[in-house]
């Protein structure tokens, strides 16, 4: 049993083969998937899988902290596997492959500056960094 499936189970969550399907395309990712990207791709293993149980799957993936949803610059929503702990996406302009970072106490004076000029009281945040990873750089260069 994966960790994920692990924590799927500790969370009293059925082990389902359309799961187990969605898991394993997550895990490999190394850059946002859409929900039709995680379908068919997940589809190879699972063939009767439907997109409402791929989209069922992420929204309890995600209250799990097992995948982080980001936003791509089609202005849709990719899927990545998130890792434990606060932790950023930074997500190449032109490969869309993506890492983590971490930066929570990095941006408290910047919460503070924002709460101090308007009045709010931020509570969360959402950071996503765009560029170019080290190998596109090293083709354009």
């Amino acid at each position: 049993m994966t960790e994920w499936e692990q924590r799927l189970a500790g969370a009293g969550c059925r082990i389902t083969a359309p799961r187990r399907a969605v898991i394993a395309v997550l895990m490999n990712a190394d850059a946002p998937l859409l929900p039709q990207e995680i379908l068919e791709q997940a589809q190879t293993v699972h063939r009767k899988l439907g997109l409402v149980t791929v989209y069922r799957t992420l929204n309890l993936l995600s209250e799990l902290s097992l995948v982080r949803r980001v936003h791509r610059e089609d202005g849709c929503h990719g899927y990545l596997p998130a890792s434990a702990g606060h932790r950023h996406a930074l997500i190449c302009r032109n490969c869309h492959r993506a890492v983590e970072f971490t930066g929570h106490n990095d941006l408290h004076a910047l919460i503070e500056r924002v709460e101090a000029r308007t009045g709010y009281r931020v509570d969360d945040h959402l950071l996503q960094l765009l560029g170019l990873c080290p190998h596109c750089q090293e083709r354009e260069g």
